[in-house]
Formats: C-alpha cells, structure tokens, sequence
C-alpha cells in the first residue's frame, strides 16, 4: 500500500492529545481495526499504532515528547505522512497480565506461540475498563482461554475504540 498524506488538527481528551485521521484517509487504510504505521508528523518521524475510533476512521495518541519535538499542541494543525506497515513491534506487557503469565507456564508457551498483533489484541481487550475488578476477570479469563490454546480474544470488535479514558461505548469521544 503508498503512503497517505493529510493535515489534521491535534484534539485534547482529558489530559491526552490526540490525532484524528480525516475519515477519508482513513478509508485508505487496509483495516477498520488497529493498524501499525510508519511516517512522519510535521516531518518528524513516527511509529504508531493507530487505534479505531468506532466510526470507521482511526486515531493515535501524541506523547508530551512528541508535541515538543513537533512543536505543535491541541488545537494546532499538523502534516502527516504515513504507510501501514506489516511488522509489529512487541507490545509493552502490563505488570500483572505478565505476572499472571509468569505464573501459567502453559499459557505462556500460547502467548509466545502468537504474532505481536494478537499479543496487541489481548493487551487492547484487558485494557478496555477502568474497573479493576472486570480487569482482573478478563486477566484469568485471557490465561484460561490461553491455556485452552486460544491464540486471540474472542468476541472482541477490533473496529471499536478500546481506550476507556477517550472513549464511551467503543466511541471515540466527540470535542465539544
């Protein structure tokens, strides 16, 4: 697939800024799901996932870092150039998922066994609460269906926006 090139205004939730990619740039993309990019903001380069916003485009958070490097904060407008990209780096493993997999050796091995993307699929279903005790369920629920040789979360909507903390019901939240 070639690159995509677009401008887009730099949004704020919460205490996140983030970038919104037009819906039509978004539609060039080679799935409504997370997808891995490669390119460069304000010429600057980037990696990034880029998560579903739940209406058919997608979004990617900016680090502090970042906004620095770019020079550029919520409410300014950035150029991007990107390209989805095969390889997908490992993703950070939280604290007690890879405590729980310490502890299951045989889930484990099926964790290994995966490819990044569906290690990235576990991790996005596990981090979609707040609630730490439906996180938890999901922890043992994911190390039981690992040890049963499951390799990717079932019944999970990829094209959903999973962050709970700029999202309501797989939405990405709307600026007022």
């Amino acid at each position: 697939m070639s690159s995509i090139s677009f401008e887009s205004k730099l949004l704020k939730i919460g205490s996140w800024t983030l970038v919104r990619l037009p819906t039509n740039e978004s539609a060039k993309l080679p799935s409504r799901g997370m997808v891995m990019v490669r390119g460069a903001i304000n010429g600057y380069s980037i990696q990034a996932p880029l998560e579903p916003d739940g209406k058919g485009s997608h979004w990617f958070r900016l680090d502090q870092s970042t906004c620095k490097t770019i020079k550029a904060e919520a409410g300014d407008t950035v150029n991007l150039t990107m390209e989805p990209i095969k390889e997908w780096p490992e993703p950070d493993i939280p604290e007690d998922l890879k405590l729980s997999l310490q502890n299951s050796p045989q889930a484990q091995t099926v964790w290994l066994s995966t490819t990044p993307i569906a290690r990235w699929d576990w991790i996005r279903w596990i981090n979609s609460t707040k609630n730490p005790e439906t996180r938890k369920k999901r922890i043992e629920t994911a190390i039981s269906k690992l040890k049963s040789g499951m390799k990717r979360p079932c019944c999970f909507n990829r094209s959903m926006c999973t962050d709970p903390y700029v999202s309501n019901n797989g939405v990405l939240i709307e600026q007022a």
